[in-house]
């Protein structure tokens, strides 16, 4: 009997699901949730960096007309079942959490950190009580800065702390010593890569919700996290597991910092349930800058050793972070950044120091890469110095050192965060280098660079390999149910931040139900759903909430094989399923719908359901990792600089990647497209001023910039398909991977451009003040100047 041809839809760019409400305009993000009688927060913040509270008068502002309530520590705090928010995460290098405050009520450690909560009719009349506020704080010493900050004698950051060194541990393998004291080279340079932050279209916010009749608190947070959001509502309120629902809209934008947990996501509900009223919080942009968590301000000093032939045998140093005020996520930023240093060579010894510093700045957790870019950075930076030190071409030298195909999978003697050991599961690094080395025309560019030249232009070609470990676990959970109405319906604990998750999951069951990916409704982000998930974060939902809903489709199938066999009197051997049917093979006609199967299976009083069966068409599958997945890539950027100005254009930008087996290739592009983006930003222009007193000097998009349309190529995105042995489908992660080689591989161009002044770029961002200044060190013969090369 004739098999009819699968539908297929896995590897196709299928349209995306979420797009029609989207890009008609009715999406429902958070700020377009309404309650009649919802009142609206506004938080009162520290305007410095850190201090003593004397004096915190409420009174006036509670005067106004309009307001409901002020309420300080003291008032929040009946209604908490704990001091602070407990926000730990499990590391052995924490010496200290360091969990915040719902609202800091005697010591305030960075400007923005919230003190008091107005909540009135409205958001005009909450900020103008704030205003009526009357506060005094002593001021305190600041720390500004890790190198400082560490420093003997310096001043804490945190009277309720022994000292700065929040945390510190090591990466250690191989004989480094020996490393050393056998090589013909060594080199040495310090590298710095300054403040930046997440900066999503949509800001954060929260509402929440008491429904003293259900006695539910329902908390509507534009979060990655719902479920790790709940657990922390549960545990700071005392509340059960279903007196909180956490339900996440619709997200624009999370890339890292809304995977913590900020103090206002606590304030809000606890106010709610105060008051018995709905309360609404939108951030704004300046608490975008300076209340949401930011990213890294790290120094490296490294070391490398290599042979003649610019082989690397060692590479040691220490990394000195600034964790900011708080520690709201461990230490997986400066870990990731130390660990993905790695990348895709062969590096037989390493040792490196990573020592984190409280500072009085915004709490620091991850942005999009979360530490990979930093380290990505620094290795191809010393390759850089390394080819330049033995006299051979940059895509020689990374080719001598990087991992041949045939030493898949390749273990590396580190223990990740969570206790397994690191390997690379599969992949041909040589084979992606070749490839987008010729696809940017690698071979050609020295005659069109030398030709440019001679006209007065600087172009510059850059590259950059790296590695990213993605599908982190330890698990993640879906669920999938057909009821007599025969609608597929899946929910999951991943959540949906503009990144097509709902396409990829209903992708991957149409897959195997044979049926429209548009046909299926995905439930994400809501805990009433799914009674836990982990959510988004480290590049994981496709691997986990992938794989999940890939099991669990399959066992519905099954399933349904099974019951219509029995419903249609015809052996399992001769069935299919195709287009929401199950039929006999070659026998038109010979079917039941998965409507049919679902009302079967769902029984009837007082008799048998088919075949023995157990009831309903549904299945759950919490998929538990069995080891990272490795994405990794090659970037080339090639830019014109102008040395008058410091101006740097980006001209063309070319990509190989690779995923392992992709489920929607457009999807996936889109994702490294909006990474490089991210990384063209950190790179070029995004930059978080402070002054000595810890004052943030750059609080709008007019200080500090992003990437706009005129600054992005366009970017040239070719694929490789490695499938991991590590999960059913074959996939690993692609969100954060374009993020991860642009700063290396734009910076690289930039020095290439300039070759002619000998100049070496240590730091990021490179704004046209500082490459100015490197040049005029250069042309002057300043080796000392900061950013020169140390060799």
């Amino acid at each position: 009997m004739a098999q009819r041809p699968h539908r297929g839809t896995i590897g196709k760019s299928v349209r995306r699901i979420e797009d029609a409400a989207l890009l008609r305009g009715t999406g429902t993000f958070l700020a377009d949730i309404v309650f009649p009688d919802a009142l609206e927060a506004a938080f009162l913040r520290s305007p410095i960096a850190h201090g003593l509270i004397r004096t915190l008068n409420l009174e006036p502002a509670r005067s106004l007309p309009g307001v409901h309530a002020v309420l300080a520590y003291r008032d929040l705090r009946p209604l908490l079942a704990c001091d602070r928010i407990p926000l730990a995460l499990p590391a052995a290098a924490i010496r200290f959490n360091v969990d915040p405050f719902v609202l800091a009520h005697e010591e305030v450690c960075y400007v923005g950190e919230p003190i008091a909560l107005v909540i009135a009719s409205s958001r005009c009349i909450a900020e103008d009580a704030i205003a009526l506020i009357e506060l005094d704080i002593e001021p305190l010493p600041v720390v500004t800065d890790p190198m400082s900050g560490l420093a003997p004698n310096a001043p804490k950051a945190r009277l309720d702390c022994p000292d700065n060194l929040v945390a510190e541990t090591a990466i250690d393998y191989g004989d480094i010593d020996q490393a050393f004291a056998g090589a013909a080279h060594v080199i040495q340079e310090q590298f710095h890569l300054a403040k930046g932050g997440g900066h999503s279209l949509e800001p954060r916010g929260v509402i929440a919700r008491f429904d003293s009749i259900e006695g539910v608190l329902t908390v509507w947070d534009s979060t990655q996290m719902p479920h790790r959001a709940h657990a922390i509502l549960v545990a700071a309120l005392g509340l059960t597991e279903n007196q909180i629902r956490v339900v996440t809209p619709e997200v624009g934008g999370g890339f890292g910092p809304k995977s913590v947990f900020h103090p206002e996501e606590l304030a809000v509900p606890a106010a709610a349930l105060l008051l018995r009223k709905p309360v609404k919080w939108v951030e704004d942009r300046f608490e975008s800058f300076t209340a949401t968590v930011g990213e890294r301000d790290q120094v490296w000093s490294m070391e490398a050793a290599f042979d003649p032939q610019g082989r690397l045998l060692g590479i040691k140093g220490r990394l000195r972070h600034d964790h900011g005020a708080a520690t709201p996520y461990g230490i997986a930023l400066p870990y990731n950044a130390a660990t993905n240093l790695i990348g895709p060579y062969v590096l037989p010894a390493y040792h490196i120091a990573i020592e984190l510093c409280l500072t009085n700045k915004t709490p620091v957790a991850p942005t999009r890469g979360a530490g990979r870019p930093q380290g990505t950075f620094v290795m191809e930076r010393l390759l850089d110095r390394i080819a330049a030190r033995v006299g051979l071409p940059r895509d020689e030298i990374r080719r001598r050192n990087l991992i041949p195909a045939d030493r898949m999978p390749y273990p590396i003697p580190v223990k990740q965060r969570d206790g397994s050991m690191m390997s690379y599961d599969s992949g041909d690094y040589p084979e992606c280098q070749r490839r987008a080395l010729a696809a940017a025309g690698w071979m050609d560019f020295n005659a069109r660079k030398a030709a440019a030249l001679r006209e007065g232009r600087y172009l510059g070609l850059g590259l950059a390999n790296y590695v990213e470990a993605t599908g982190r676990g330890p698990f993640e959970s879906t669920a999938i149910r057909i009821g007599p109405s025969g609608k597929i319906v899946v929910s999951t604990g991943a959540t949906a931040q503009g990144q097509g998750v709902k396409t990829m999951l209903a992708q991957i069951v149409a897959d195997v139900l044979d049926v429209p990916p548009e046909s299926i409704e995905v439930i994400v982000g809501d805990t009433a759903a799914t009674a836990q998930g982990l959510g988004a974060f480290a590049s994981r939902q496709t691997v986990t909430a992938g794989n999940a809903a890939f099991l669990a489709a399959k066992t519905i199938a099954a399933k349904a094989l099974t019951a219509a066999a029995h419903l249609l009197e015809a052996s399992i051997a001769d069935l299919e399923i195709y287009d929401g049917f199950v039929g006999v093979r070659g026998v038109p006609g010979l079917a039941k719908s998965l409507a049919e199967i679902a009302s079967a299976l769902a029984g009837a009083a007082g008799f048998s359901l088919p075949a023995g069966l157990t009831p309903g068409l549904a299945a759950s599958v919490d998929y538990l990792t069995s080891g990272l997945a490795y994405t990794n890539g090659t970037h080339l950027a090639e830019v014109e600089v102008d040395p008058k100005t410091g101006a740097v254009r980006i001209h063309r930008y070319v990509v190989v990647h690779d995923c392992g087996r992709m489920i929607n290739p457009k999807l996936v592009e889109g994702q490294i497209v909006g990474g490089i983006v991210h990384g063209i930003g950190a790179t070029l222009l995004e930059l978080m001023h402070y002054d000595a007193q810890a004052q943030p000097l750059g609080t709008t998009y007019a200080d500090y910039l992003l990437p706009t349309s005129d600054i992005v190529p366009t970017i040239e995105i070719h694929h490789m398909e490695s499938p991991t042995p590590n999960n059913p489908l074959g996939v690993k992660g692609a969100a954060e991977s374009g993020t991860i080689g642009a700063p290396a591989a734009i910076v690289s161009a930039i020095e290439d451009a300039l070759s002619p002044f000998g100049i070496c770029v240590c730091d990021i961002p490179v704004t046209p003040d500082r490459l100015r200044s490197l040049i005029r060190s250069a042309s002057s013969g300043n080796l000392g100047a900061k950013g020169d090369c140390h060799n």
